[in-house]
């Protein structure tokens, strides 16, 4: 068989900048051992699989798909460059003809609205709740060294921890991170960790026009770490917008790629995700 598949760099508007995901359209689902081995052989942070709901429906036409998203070591529960890249491939190639398209999954609906350049997905907020650092010394450790941490906190549904660095630290300290997977691996075998947010707070000149920036580490779902991740600012978008006070946010993920994120955190407890997409490469996966 022949699967039509696409690579797109996500939440940038520059080829190889942002994070790429690849794409792949399906008419019917595949064994779960297929899907890992496609998405270990594309060896990116994410490999999606958009499904049609029904034999009967395309992807023109249709405005509703089942989405799958995997790691080249395992499937993940949410994942917004990948959903992000899915969107653009609907509408930018497949000439998707409805005004929003919606995406069952492991997270539920999740509906994307073009809005000129930008795709803005609707994805769940999961608030995190303070820790006690000490419970997590040896992790921290790992990961910032000695730089001086001013709040962590942990997302019990994503499994994420957020280390904020003090403001002391600005965007350089946190770009200069030398931060080592199989270290981070070492100092956290509960299973209680699945990913670290590294954030650190907007400049106060606000020259940059972003309010807070932040890195990802993942090494124990087989990603080093992540050059921009949607699934993170489900995260980092309850935490920036209590402590500044604000619903609508600009976002930067300083990894070597970069990416820029637009975050707003709703009335109705959920947050809108938007960013701009490239595609770098169109071909056929055949099995």
């Amino acid at each position: 068989m022949e699967i039509p598949m696409f690579v797109v760099d996500a939440f940038t508007n520059l080829p190889f900048k942002g994070n790429p995901a690849a794409v792949c359209l399906l008419k019917h689902e595949l064994p779960d051992k297929v899907y890992q081995e496609i998405a270990m052989e594309m060896n990116l942070s994410e490999t999606v699989f958009i499904t049609t709901i029904k034999p009967s429906k395309d992807f023109t036409n249709d405005s509703r798909f089942q989405l799958r998203w995997f790691t080249p070591t395992t499937e993940v529960n949410l994942c917004g460059h990948a959903t992000l890249a899915s969107a653009a491939v609907l509408f930018k190639h497949k000439k998707n003809v409805n005004s929003a398209v919606v995406f069952e999954t492991r997270s539920g609906d999740l509906t994307v609205v073009p809005r000129g350049e930008v795709l803005v997905m609707d994805f769940p907020l999961n608030p995190p709740t303070k820790q006690t650092p000490d419970d997590f010394e040896t992790l921290i450790k790992a990961a910032v060294g000695n730089h001086p941490v001013q709040d962590v906190y942990y997302s019990t549904s994503t499994k994420k921890l957020l280390l904020r660095l003090s403001d002391s630290c600005d965007r350089s300290v946190l770009t200069s991170l030398q931060v080592n997977p199989e270290t981070l691996l070492s100092s956290d075998q509960s299973g209680q960790v699945k990913g670290l947010i590294v954030t650190v707070k907007g400049s106060s000149d606000h020259q940059s026009g972003y309010d807070f920036f932040s890195r990802y580490f993942a090494p124990w779902n087989g990603i080093p770490e992540d050059p921009v991740t949607g699934s993170a600012h489900t995260v980092l978008g309850s935490y920036w917008s209590e402590k500044l006070g604000k619903r609508k946010m600009l976002a930067f993920q300083c990894s070597r790629r970069g990416g820029e994120l637009e975050v707003e955190v709703r009335e109705d407890g959920r947050i809108n995700i938007a960013g701009k997409s490239v595609t770098v490469l169109q071909g056929t996966i055949t099995l």
